[in-house]
Parts: structure tokens; C-alpha cells; sequence
């Protein structure tokens, strides 16, 4: 399987960048895993050093590239706004099975797309345009045939962004050992998207 480059791993929006997560963004995963509004669809509020440790494990990247965490950065400003990622869904397991990201191969479970962002930048669009955005590279630059993703049953605004992106409502299913509503997006379902032209699919991006 070809690893990809840094370069291609390099994702732009009209807002924002987006690159692999490494160790320098381990100040991103304290002001995210500690921040107990962040965390409340999501899981239990972290310690730093909890926190830290979760920053290390969203270093890792399976499929030669292909799965993993991104973080999202304000192009005009810089700021680290929160992360965007592709992952193995676990079914029954209470977190991300990070021993299916493996450097040579895809997981053997469900693909999901997922985010979390900063308080501070929620209600201004951007989980909509990363996730979009991330949803490109997946058919582009992979053969998955199709993107998962789940949220808890009150995260309405959650549910929302996956609409807006063009993801189909799936129904309940299990994921992180609960019942989660379910959405789902195909290769076709992506294709559809990009012939409804402006609107369907996010446009100047590179």
C-alpha cells in the first residue's frame, strides 16, 4: 500500500487547513478532553495527563495515511480550532479500538467520521466544512465504499452537521457499547453530491 506524503495528508478549505495530528497539539487535547461542555455528548471530562495520553494515541495513522486525526486550524488566525478524524467504529468497546490503525492496512471495522471542536468555536460552521472536507478525501484517496458515523441521541446540533454534509440517517445502532443514532454516506451517495453542483458538496477547496 502507498504511504502517503506529509503534502498529501495537507488538507485546505476556504477557512481553514487541516493536517495530521502530532505531538505539538497536545495543548489541544487539554482544552478539549478537560472542558466538561465539550465532553458532554462525548464522554467523561479528562485530567491534563488523561488528556495527554489521549493526544499521543490521535498520533497514530493507519492505511498508509489514510486513517486518522487531523487538526483543524483557522487559516486567517492560526488557531487550533479542534480535530476532524477517520477511525475504526467500535461496536461494543467504550472507545476507539486504536490497535486496528495500523500503518499497512485499513480496520477491519466500520470507518466512522467523527470531530470535536473548542467551545470557543462552535455555531460558526466549521464541523460542517471539515467534515466535508475529510469526507472528499476518504473517496478520493481511498477504495471504502462507504463513511459511518454516530452521535449521542441528545447531540441534536451534532445531527445536524451530519445532515448538512450529506450523510443519510441510518437508524440506531451500536456503537461505543450503546444505542446511537446511525448515519452513513456511500461512494455513491458522494458522487450524487458532486453532480448537484454548488451546494451539494463544498466547493474551492484544494
Amino acid at each position: 500500500m502507498k504511504t502517503l506524503t506529509p503534502k498529501d495528508l495537507f488538507l485546505t478549505t476556504e477557512r481553514l487547513n487541516l493536517r495530521p495530528t502530532g505531538a505539538e497539539d497536545a495543548d489541544l487535547a487539554v482544552d478539549i478532553f478537560t472542558d466538561a461542555e465539550v465532553m458532554r455528548h462525548f464522554g467523561p471530562v479528562m485530567s491534563d495527563a488523561d488528556a495527554r495520553k489521549e493526544a499521543v494515541l490521535a498520533e497514530r495513522r493507519g492505511a498508509g495515511g489514510r486513517i486518522g486525526v487531523w487538526t483543524i486550524i483557522d487559516k486567517a488566525t492560526e488557531e487550533k480550532l479542534g480535530t476532524v478524524f477517520l477511525l475504526p467504529l467500535p461496536v461494543e468497546e467504550p472507545d476507539t479500538p486504536w490497535y486496528q490503525v495500523v500503518a499497512d492496512r485499513y480496520p477491519d471495522d466500520d470507518v466512522e467520521v467523527g470531530y470535536l471542536l473548542k467551545r470557543s468555536a462552535w455555531g460558526r460552521g466549521y464541523a460542517t466544512e471539515a467534515c466535508r472536507r475529510v469526507l472528499r478525501f476518504a473517496f478520493d484517496e481511498t477504495p471504502l465504499e462507504e463513511i459511518v458515523a454516530i452521535t449521542a441521541p441528545a447531540n441534536t446540533a451534532s445531527q445536524h452537521v451530519l445532515r448538512k454534509c450529506g450523510m443519510v440517517e441510518t437508524g440506531m445502532r451500536r456503537a461505543y457499547g450503546e444505542d446511537c443514532p446511525g448515519f452513513q454516506m456511500t461512494r455513491r451517495d458522494w458522487a450524487e453530491l458532486g453532480k448537484a453542483g454548488p451546494g451539494g458538496m463544498e466547493t474551492g477547496v484544494t
